[in-house]
């Protein structure tokens, strides 16, 4: 009896689903309202303005932001891994200790947008806008790759995308 419920246990465990999205979080975070620390997986922000608000320590992996208007949002300590930014606004946002690996940020506007502490491995900053960025270190760039549109802070050099 006792191998039965043990199975039965281990069956309902591997078949949980991944953590999914918080559907009402989503709703409220595409509507404007803050949503630090909220579960906003594969989120669609597509096209939306969502201007200085605070998604602190939020779950934004593979969110897709392409075309949106970030300017001053605060993306402090959160997972943007394999998110799509591409031709989005992020100007005076807030990076720092995010982890962005693998996010597409081709031709993104990210004008003083702080860096600081954040994880970049994989990034494609093609044709992105960045030369007032903050907290840029050449170690982080090193893991990323852009092309000759891509504008850095001065002294700061990143590796040409390779296409396959």
């Amino acid at each position: 009896m006792k191998r039965i419920v043990l199975a039965l246990l281990a069956a309902s465990l591997i078949s949980a689903p991944a953590m999914a999205q918080n559907a009402a979080q989503v709703s409220s975070a595409q509507n404007g309202a803050n949503c630090p620390r909220c579960n906003l997986f594969q989120a669609d922000f597509n096209n939306r303005t969502l201007k200085n608000r605070n998604f602190a320590g939020a779950r934004l992996r593979q969110s897709d932001m392409g075309l949106g208007i970030f300017n001053g949002t605060n993306f402090a300590g959160a997972d943007l891994r394999d998110i799509n930014g591409s031709a989005a606004l992020f100007g005076r946002v807030n990076f720092a200790g995010a982890n962005l690996t693998n996010a597409n940020f081709v031709g993104a506007y990210l004008e003083h947008a702080n860096f600081k502490g954040a994880i970049l491995s994989g990034v494609n900053f093609s044709g992105a806008e960045m030369g007032s960025a903050i907290g840029l270190t050449q170690r982080q760039l090193d893991q990323t790759c852009g092309d000759e549109a891509t504008e850095l802070p001065r002294g700061l050099r990143i590796p040409v995308c390779v296409v396959h």
